[in-house]
């Protein structure tokens, strides 16, 4: 059963005068981000593969989360759409067993309610992580038929 691990960008910089992909984290999000990826390894949840949007704050993120493994930078996780995200997922190769997904709202939160309705959270903060149990594989995923079995906030 494959498991997606979705994960919202952490706290960015208001970013005035900035192009919205330069901005960066702010001190608050490195420490949300150390702190997630502290998370994932207590809970015994390492990726395989990272899909990143190529933004600098989910490239910070994803630097601060301490993870040793594969990184593909795709570029229409930015384009935030659901869809568009859900069709990267059902790309995965067999070889993988827990994906990770770093990316922005509102399209991660929508990912999150479309694979798992029943538990999804009514928000999804900066540096939320959703951890996603798949009843298909990766190419076959279909929408309401995961189950989400663990989900963290910095907020609480």
């Amino acid at each position: 059963m494959p498991t997606l691990i979705v994960l919202r960008h952490a706290k960015a910089e208001d970013g005035f005068g900035k192009a919205d992909a330069d901005r960066e984290l702010t001190a608050r999000g490195r420490a949300d981000a150390s702190a997630a990826g502290d998370r994932l390894r207590a809970d015994g949840l390492a990726p395989d593969l990272v899909l990143c949007s190529p933004t600098v704050r989910t490239r910070q993120t994803l630097d601060e989360l301490g993870l040793e493994t594969d990184v593909r930078f795709e570029p229409l996780i930015y384009a935030n759409d659901a869809e568009e995200l859900l069709e990267l997922v059902r790309e995965t190769g067999d070889e993988v067993d827990t994906l990770l997904l770093v990316g922005h709202n509102p399209s991660v939160h929508q990912l999150v309610h479309d694979l798992a309705p029943d538990g999804a959270p009514a928000g999804f903060p900066t540096c939320s992580v959703a951890v996603i149990a798949l009843q298909d594989a990766w190419n076959a995923v279909r929408l309401g038929t995961g189950d989400l079995v663990a989900y963290h906030s910095p907020k609480g």
